[in-house]
């Protein structure tokens, strides 16, 4: 009989699958870690609270309670007000987001993460994916809603788009914030303080509820300048046309706004980044 060589041999063994890159892994993590971070929504419901039924509250709270005694000129009160809340809920993204990191760490999450062979990079962006699409939630519902309760936009396709850019720059930039203070603050109910703390303060002074140019002098200053005051400028002025005065961001929101959330995203990510590169090496 014959001998088989090695050589003749080889060809005939099954090809071993080739390694996946680093980018093709890091985007295959990254999917499976935003979809754990989805799925296990059913089981913790309450972690949307912020993101349903808050906006809910402030929409009827001021739409019915307040909006009898404010008064717009020359726009109804539904055409100021869901804009405004629309800009204030990519704010508010902070603190949803800050609520699950500084969870994640608490519980364990993030050290069961460490022990397993993904790239520490697709753990973060992960969590940043997941909290900007429960936002989208939150602001599909607040359309939603204002559609329902008698808000006219008035929008074409290129506005849009235009606003669908604005509101995915926003949820970026502060979701990012959001995940870089629940590092900071490694406790939930501190986050969820620390989140409102600066969130709503800013949020009540940038126009949202009741035009900024009616305030007194003090608040006035503070709100022209409000980083937040350019979110809610931009997408009112996109969604009704209408134009703000008062300061160089108010007179053009749009760019305002882009400018900073440009410049949130440019500090927080390296800071994130760093922040969790040392927990997670500590």
């Amino acid at each position: 009989m014959t001998a088989i060589t090695a050589a003749e041999l080889r060809p005939a063994l099954p090809a071993l699958p080739a390694r996946p890159g680093p980018a093709v892994r890091y985007v295959r993590e990254t999917a499976l870690l935003v979809g754990r971070s989805l799925r296990s929504i059913p089981r913790v419901p309450e972690r949307l609270s912020d993101v349903t039924i808050q906006p809910v509250i402030f929409t009827f709270l001021f739409l019915y309670v307040f909006g009898s005694a404010i008064h717009i000129p020359g726009m109804r009160y539904q055409d100021y007000l869901l804009p405004g809340l629309i800009g204030q809920g990519l704010a508010f993204g902070v603190i949803g987001a800050g609520v699950a990191t500084s969870t994640d760490f608490a519980s364990g999450v993030i050290d069961r993460f460490r022990s397993l062979p993904v790239t520490r990079l697709s753990v973060i962006t992960a969590q940043v994916l997941g909290q900007m699409i429960e936002q989208v939630l939150g602001s599909v519902i607040v359309v939603g809603l204002g559609l329902a309760l008698g808000w006219h936009p008035h929008l074409d396709g290129p506005k849009l788009l235009e606003l669908a850019g604005l509101i995915a720059l926003g949820l970026f930039a502060f979701t990012w914030f959001g995940v870089l203070l629940g590092m900071l603050v490694r406790s939930s109910d501190a986050m969820q303080g620390v989140g409102f703390a600066i969130v709503l303060p800013l949020a009540f002074l940038a126009g949202t509820f009741v035009p900024i140019a009616g305030m007194k002098a003090v608040p006035r200053a503070i709100g022209e300048w409000d980083p937040l005051s350019s979110l809610v400028a931009a997408v009112r002025q996109v969604c009704q046309g209408t134009h703000s005065s008062g300061s160089w961001q108010l007179d053009h929101p749009v760019p305002a706004m882009i400018a900073w959330c440009l410049l949130i995203t440019a500090v927080c990510v390296p800071l994130a980044l760093r922040r969790f590169r040392n927990m997670t090496t500590a």
